[in-house]
């Protein structure tokens, strides 16, 4: 018996799906006090986007040493100073660093 192949499209539509599922888990998980637990969501979500060729959700982002979600008030400190952003992780302490010019321009 041959096996039967998916399509590119079909086979991202459903890492699309279980990764969606995966952060939506490891952010329920993360807020409940598994902290874990929630890392392992995350890395399985980014090994279903290495291989379904998906990025991972640029509206929720994560830490790429520790591969915790960082949640705002869980998981990571935010700070605005000089034109940037600073998230700090809890668990390891590694910083990411974003400008924010966009949002003072507006104002």
């Amino acid at each position: 018996m041959s096996k039967r192949r998916l399509s590119q499209k079909t086979a991202e539509d459903i890492g699309k799906q279980r990764i969606d599922r995966l952060i939506y888990l490891s952010e329920e998980a993360l807020r409940s006090g598994k902290a874990d637990r929630a890392r392992r969501y995350v890395d399985l979500a980014e090994r279903i986007g290495r291989k379904t060729r998906v990025r991972m959700p640029k509206d929720k982002p994560y830490c790429k040493e520790c591969r915790t979600l960082l949640i705002p008030g869980y998981s990571c400190r935010v700070r605005l100073t000089g034109g940037r952003m600073t998230i700090t992780c809890d668990a390891c302490g590694s910083i990411r660093r974003r400008p924010y010019l966009k949002e003072q321009r507006i104002i």
